[in-house]
């Protein structure tokens, strides 16, 4: 099993560029994660990497050998899933990313459901609202808004979310209420953004009669943490575009209320990204079956409590 580690280890720190980002994500020491490099180059006779204080370059040789290992890695990771379907006792370890909205409101709470019915499988959730790599972080599947950008990744569609336009009583008392996208931009209204680091110009996508238009609205408020928003919504600072599910409690208790609603945002597909390989591993598959049902039923019950944006 050593000269599998190496390699699986020669190959993160390929993908990532970095033996300290290799060590992290392999959850070992920056001196083990250098060793079994220098195992795996003594072995092999040749240099995987070159090395300076600042850089990491893979060799020719280095080069050649990835393109090998990932096959290799990739017989064995599909070997092992089809011994652990036999046996029907899925175990290991499943890496998932969602954003901090999804994750906290869907994904967390039936996370124990998930691990009490599969003991030996552990999982370690990641919230972020950046878009993320699947390959480059060894992540094995990760929940989405919306529509990736990499088309070589799987998709798997769990439901359309339902989103609105949502700003406090306080704020339309003191600055009115936008009958439409237009009106967000002709009247001035301060729309609080959603954004990170390497994020494109940010518009919103709304339903006109003439079809879906984007708007691109302004605002001074912006950050990468959707809860933030509706936090700030909720002070009465500006208009947030929100899926309803994140919402729908403070839409029933009035706490927030629809805006331009004669141009709702136009709905996202909630969904689940992967790669082909990792919807070979039975626990990837289970999980995948699991939340969807989950996430699918949980979104139907919030979105029926709250209150129609369209009407």
């Amino acid at each position: 099993m050593s000269y599998l580690d190496n390699i699986r280890t020669f190959v993160r720190v390929y993908e990532l560029g970095s033996m300290s980002a290799a060590g992290r994500d392999l959850r070992i020491s920056p001196a083990v994660t250098s060793a079994r490099i220098s195992q795996l180059e003594d072995y092999l006779g040749v240099r995987l990497f070159q090395r300076t204080t600042r850089n990491l370059t893979a060799t020719e040789q280095g080069q050649v050998f990835y393109s090998g290992a990932v096959t290799v890695l990739d017989a064995v990771d599909q070997a092992e899933a089809k011994v652990m379907h036999l046996t029907d006792a899925p175990r290991g370890t499943l890496f998932v990313a969602a954003p901090l909205g999804v994750g906290r409101r869907l994904v967390a709470p039936a996370v124990p459901e998930f691990l009490a019915s599969y003991p030996e499988i552990n999982l370690r959730l990641r919230l972020s609202d950046r878009a993320v790599d699947l390959t480059t972080e060894g992540l094995d599947l990760a929940f989405f808004l919306g529509q990736p950008e990499d088309s070589t990744l799987r998709i798997r569609k769990i439901a359309d979310c339902r989103r609105v336009l949502v700003a406090a009583p306080e704020y339309i008392a003191r600055c009115g209420m936008p009958k439409d996208g237009a009106a967000l931009i002709r009247e001035g209204h301060n729309c609080l953004n959603l954004r990170y680091p390497g994020a494109s110009e940010f518009q919103w996508m709304l339903q006109t009669p003439e079809g879906p238009q984007r708007f691109a609205v302004s605002g001074r408020y912006e950050c990468d943490d959707g809860d933030v928003l509706t936090d700030w919504a909720l002070a009465g600072k500006g208009i947030a575009l929100k899926p309803v599910f994140e919402v729908a409690p403070h839409l029933e208790a009035g706490r927030l209320v629809p805006v331009a609603t004669a141009t709702p945002p136009v709905p996202v597909q909630m969904a689940c990204l992967y790669t082909h390989r990792r919807h070979q591993d039975p626990k990837t598959r289970l999980f995948m079956d699991f939340m969807t049902e989950r996430m699918a039923r949980a979104m139907r019950q919030t979105e029926t409590g709250a209150e129609d944006p369209g009407a």
